[in-house]
């Protein structure tokens, strides 16, 4: 939603603002979202961390890393998850219900399939099970981002989109600083550097960890499907399933649509890049697995709540477009941080500082950003449009992750993570032009999906 909608109606006041968060909508999104956040770390930066200890190079580890384009693809599938329904599934949980409890079962049997595995004697089958958690993450996404814009009004939007963005930066603390504490407590004391064991124990936690999200289906409630008339033959399906989703954002659009996706496609490109070589960068600059995981689980989690508090907030008081420009400001800035660092030396101190201020900037930028790609959903067509977004947004920044790596062994950490932060500087652009312009608001939800929020 542009700043101009925001400003056509009275601002929401302080109080209304932040009850939001108490709706029963609202803490269910928190649940769901650390199931969303948990794989992505697990299947990347983490993942990057136990490669490099177990002896695997920082190029591998980069090319590695393009195992994260399944999320930028998932809009070749998204219309089968938002129309087909699964035999005997659908009928007892609903058609995103079904969908959600199927894609997490796949992640948590992909995680122990990581988990019996050693990049360092076969590395062939770790990547074939991340890239199987990566899929059924997607999966997962795809029915997520529906259930979740389907489940409130435009107005709770950003507050469903913060509850979303703080459960899954939770998981995230979890599988990034809670993975690298479980492994260190699983260590063998007085063995050597790098013990497999202890990081299959870690990621066996982390698949039992999926049962969160996976009660959190069993218990919820389904939201109203919009109504659609059922396809007539198989190529009326291919038309409403697969053409209307896209045909319908460009015709709201027209013009507009092409900058709309150069925005998405760039916002997140600093963080992308640079999150590949972070990992690595601790392990090489002589950080602990402990150091790594206190810093991130205590620091890392205070500011990402504020972060993404502050965002939600924002969003509904001053306009989302505010928002994206500041979360784009700081989230190129936090990474500078980490070229001081680079040059800085081992400073744990340094690192709190650091990590906090990459978090608290994630946290804001996310939270904008989430609730300006909800808006420009249309209800009928929530998880074939937001999967369309959220793959761009992922597309070119995985894409030039890959090289991650080559760049690192090539210039150094330091003129690495100094040359992400310049990758920021035409976003700022970007969101210029699109806040002067005006898009169509999303389509209305029905009644009963804005009654739902209170359910």
């Amino acid at each position: 939603m542009s700043d101009k909608a925001s400003l056509s109606k009275s601002p929401i006041s302080w109080h209304t603002a932040f009850k939001v968060y108490g709706e029963r909508a609202t803490l269910r999104m928190l649940a769901l979202g650390f199931s969303a956040g948990l794989p992505l770390l697990l299947v990347l930066g983490s993942l990057s961390f136990w490669l490099r200890e177990a002896g695997v190079d920082r190029s591998t580890i980069g090319y590695l890393s393009w195992v994260g384009l399944a999320y930028a693809f998932k809009w070749v599938w998204a219309p089968l998850v938002d129309r087909v329904p699964l035999p005997g599934l659908t009928r007892w949980l609903g058609r995103r219900r079904s969908w959600l409890l199927l894609s997490q079962l796949g992640i948590a049997a992909g995680l122990a399939g990581m988990a019996v595995t050693d990049p360092s004697v076969a590395l062939k089958p770790m990547v074939w099970c991340a890239l199987a958690v990566a899929f059924c993450s997607a999966t997962q996404d795809i029915a997520l981002d529906a259930y979740r814009i389907e489940s409130a009004d435009v107005d709770r939007q950003a507050a469903l989109a913060a509850a979303y963005q703080t459960g899954y930066r939770l998981a995230m603390i979890w599988a990034g600083a809670g993975v690298l504490w479980i492994a260190a407590r699983a260590e063998v004391a007085n063995a050597a550097t790098y013990q497999a064991g202890a990081w299959q124990t870690a990621y066996l936690v982390m698949a039992a960890s999926m049962l969160s999200g996976i009660v959190t289906v069993l218990v919820s409630t389904e939201p109203q499907p919009a109504p659609r008339a059922p396809a007539r033959n198989a190529a009326e399906w291919l038309q409403t399933a697969l053409f209307d989703p896209f045909a319908d954002f460009f015709r709201r659009y027209k013009m507009q649509a092409v900058l709309i996706l150069a925005l998405i496609a760039t916002y997140r490109i600093s963080d992308v890049v640079m999150g590949i070589m972070a990992n690595p960068f601790y392990v090489d600059m002589g950080y602990t697995k402990d150091e790594v995981a206190a810093v991130t689980k205590v620091f890392g989690v205070v500011m990402t709540l504020v972060g993404t508090f502050i965002g939600g907030v924002l969003s509904m008081r001053l306009g989302v477009m505010r928002v994206l420009m500041l979360g784009a400001v700081l989230s190129a800035a936090s990474n500078l941080l980490f070229a001081w660092l680079g040059g800085h030396g081992h400073d744990v101190q340094a690192l709190v500082l650091v990590v906090s201020a990459d978090n608290l900037a994630g946290g804001i930028a996310s939270a904008a950003f989430i609730a300006y790609l909800s808006s420009l959903t249309s209800i009928s067509y929530t998880a074939t449009q937001y999967a369309l977004f959220s793959s761009v947004m992922l597309l070119l920044p995985k894409w030039l992750a890959g090289f991650s790596g080559v760049a690192v062994d090539h210039y150094g950490y330091a003129s690495f993570f100094t040359g992400t932060a310049l990758l920021g500087v035409p976003v700022l652009l970007l969101i210029t032009l699109a806040g002067r312009l005006a898009p169509a608001p999303s389509a209305a939800l029905p009644e009963s999906a804005s009654k739902s929020i209170a359910s």
